[in-house]
């Protein structure tokens, strides 16, 4: 079998990718193992501006221009609903922070994503003595949904193979990548948190922070916008939520555990007073650097393996973004941004 790619992994790096590919009548085959659950467990939000500091997320606009049209078209290929229009309400603490909220929406880069009105509607089971914030042009986008259905199309397509790539068994003469049956031009790792198996792109500085979120029942909640306050509390619907979201920098594994349920359970009692039940809790390893910015290029050795990873927490903003900057960099030489280009970084890879 012969291809122009092969694609390791199918999360949100690399369905986005696998899409730049198709619509340039590239022609490619995915493996995934299902090891990597980031993509999976993702609140799934998108929004431009980081709502703990109240600042603009890096390259926003660029990547909103770019996400919006890309899930559009993915909802049309997929006839799945994937992009829900969700508001999303800063809730504020105190005063202090309904003045830094202010202060922010005077910023020309925020003007755009910042309401400057202090919302001060009362929502049944929300306590909000302060009010909120809306951050405009955001929403969720729903990734289990995503990752299942773009799979299945793969499937009849009969391009995925749901296994792990033996490394081992990879050959490179910088021309073509030989792999069993498969002579394909080249290839691309976007592995997530799996990438520290990879003994190519092993050394490059992925930190990999564990998150996890619950879905909750509240029968006598009704509320329809996203709030965020110590925890995102974001509708799915039928009076479920998820909740979300835990960092933990030394577990390195998928297993929920007891401690960050009781976390996530606390902080939502904060402000959320209406009875819950958890009805899941999920864990994943976020692909995150020690620098917030992704990891994409070319191996300094082999001239055609290539990374796409470190996407952290904004998947789902990032990804279309990334691939478009890859794809550009492999098949037009047009330079990758320095702020993803693995190249930042001296790391001395085998």
């Amino acid at each position: 079998m012969d291809v122009d790619y092969i694609i390791v992994g199918c999360g949100l790096a690399s369905i986005a990718f696998c899409e730049q590919l198709r619509s340039h009548q590239k022609t490619f085959v995915v493996f995934d193992n299902a090891s990597q659950q980031s993509s999976l467990v993702a609140a799934g939000l998108y929004n431009p501006v980081t709502l703990k500091r109240f600042t603009e997320v890096w390259e926003a606009d660029a990547q909103l221009t770019l996400a919006m049209p890309y899930y559009g078209r993915l909802e049309q290929l997929l006839n799945v609903k994937l992009d829900y229009k969700v508001r999303i309400l800063r809730r504020f603490a105190s005063i202090e922070e309904q003045n830094l909220w202010y202060s922010a929406t005077d910023k020309p880069l925020l003007e755009p994503y910042l309401s400057p009105e202090i919302i001060k509607t009362n929502f049944d089971g929300i306590d909000s003595p302060f009010g909120f914030g809306e951050v405009f042009q955001a929403g969720r986008v729903d990734t289990a949904i995503l990752i299942s259905a773009y799979k299945k199309y793969l499937r009849e397509q009969q391009c995925l193979f749901d296994e792990s790539l033996h490394y081992r068994e990879l050959k490179s003469n910088n021309q073509t990548i030989n792999y069993k049956h498969i002579i394909s031009k080249n290839i691309v790792f976007a592995e997530g948190f799996g990438v520290k198996n990879n003994p190519y792109f092993k050394d490059l500085p992925l930190n990999g922070t564990k998150g996890e979120i619950m879905e909750v029942y509240a029968p006598n909640l009704n509320l329809e916008v996203a709030v965020k306050s110590s925890v995102f509390l974001i509708p799915l619907g039928n009076h479920h939520y998820n909740v979300g979201a835990t960092y933990n920098w030394n577990d390195k594994t998928n297993q929920t555990t007891q401690a960050a349920k009781e976390d996530l359970s606390k902080k939502l009692k904060q402000f959320l007073k209406a009875p819950f039940e958890v009805v899941e809790q999920k864990a994943g390893i976020r692909p995150t650097t020690k620098d917030r910015r992704p990891l994409v290029g070319r191996h300094s050795t082999y001239q055609n393996m290539f990374v796409l990873n470190g996407l952290g927490t904004r998947g789902v903003m990032i990804s279309p973004y990334v691939a478009d900057a890859l794809y550009k960099y492999i098949e037009a030489n047009q330079p990758l941004p320095n702020e993803i280009d693995i190249n930042r970084f001296l790391v001395g890879q085998d």
